[in-house]
């Protein structure tokens, strides 16, 4: 497989999965013979509320995001557990191959097998309560649901462990339901400056959050995705404030390759479900993302970011 489309196919799949969380190891389907129907064509839904962080340009800002629709949404990386240690998981991809193709309507999530992309469904009137002082009524573009265009909203416009609450007054097939979240505190990464290097364990910080609201932690150190994707490192741990990243683990991940611009993303989410539907969720999330150091790799985007030092190559780095 042509490193360029396993790279577009990865940054496609975080993409389909920005109303969502990220996939276990192992996700996105097995192995199977036939070009079978691998949706089951059961409900589901992700309503995102995420805390943007300010920059040196924007303020900070929240977002909410949302949609219910007739299935899961595919994936066509398959995503297998190499090695684990702790709390995090080394996972490496795979484009499974459908022959005959799965044409526009439909993903190959496994060899030989196409799952139908999902539509999004109307879900009636949606209202999110706890972002300010009065509840707010979502709107919706072709299913889609969010915040009302020119809404200004304080940052943070909660509290760390304050009650959210999500009305789905629901629409044809779609029942009435309601969501009942926890708030959270922007993530603050303290950490800076990390170094990705073969036997050596990486050490993340952040700032915990209150333990009522009981978030996790969510982890994706990714060093080759610019030069297509050959493994990662995903955690999921607890909001105490620190995570190891073992050395073994990264052992093996800078032994896979690297690429220019190797990243962490460090994500708070507080997941919560309908009771009458668990398959709806509201996610409140605060991402970070940080550039780190590979030693013996300097990222480029032309030949002059090299500085006489070779040439910027395909994969974003200077070298011959």
């Amino acid at each position: 497989m042509n490193t360029r489309i396993l790279a577009s196919l990865f940054m496609a799949s975080v993409f389909s999965q920005s109303c969502g969380p990220m996939p276990a190891a192992g996700d996105g389907g097995t192995d199977g013979g036939g070009n079978g129907d691998a949706s089951s064509g059961a409900v589901t839904g992700t309503f995102r509320v995420a805390l943007v962080a300010p920059t040196m340009m924007t303020p900070g800002q929240t977002t909410v995001v949302g949609r219910i629709q007739n299935g899961e949404s595919p994936s066509q990386i398959i995503w297998t557990e190499a090695m684990r240690s702790g709390d995090c998981a080394l996972v490496t991809p795979r484009v499974p191959s459908c022959t005959p193709g799965c044409g526009s309507s439909a993903a190959c999530v496994a060899d030989n097998t196409c799952q139908p992309y999902p539509t999004a469904q109307n879900a009636g009137t949606v209202t999110i309560t706890g972002l300010g002082a009065s509840p707010i009524t979502l709107v919706s573009a072709a299913n889609s649901y969010q915040l009302p265009a020119g809404t200004t909203l304080a940052y943070p416009p909660f509290a760390d462990g304050a009650a959210l609450s999500l009305a789905i007054g629901g629409a044809g097939a779609i029942p009435a339901m309601s969501v009942t979240g926890t708030a959270i505190a922007p993530l603050a990464v303290t950490s800076q400056n990390l170094m990705v290097a073969a036997s050596t364990a990486v050490n993340l910080t952040w700032t915990a959050g209150a333990a009522a609201s009981d978030a996790r932690i969510k982890v994706k150190l990714d060093i080759s995705h610019h030069g297509g994707t050959r493994g990662m490192i995903t955690c999921d741990t607890a909001d105490d404030g620190s995570l190891e990243i073992a050395a073994p683990l990264v052992t093996a991940l800078v032994s896979l390759g690297v690429a220019g611009f190797p990243s962490i993303v460090v994500t708070r989410e507080r997941a919560s479900s309908a009771a009458a539907m668990p398959s709806v969720k509201m996610l409140v999330v605060s991402d970070v993302e940080q550039y780190v150091t590979v030693p013996g790799v300097r990222s480029c985007t032309t030949d002059d970011d090299c500085m006489g030092n070779g040439r910027c190559r395909d994969d974003l780095t200077c070298g011959s």
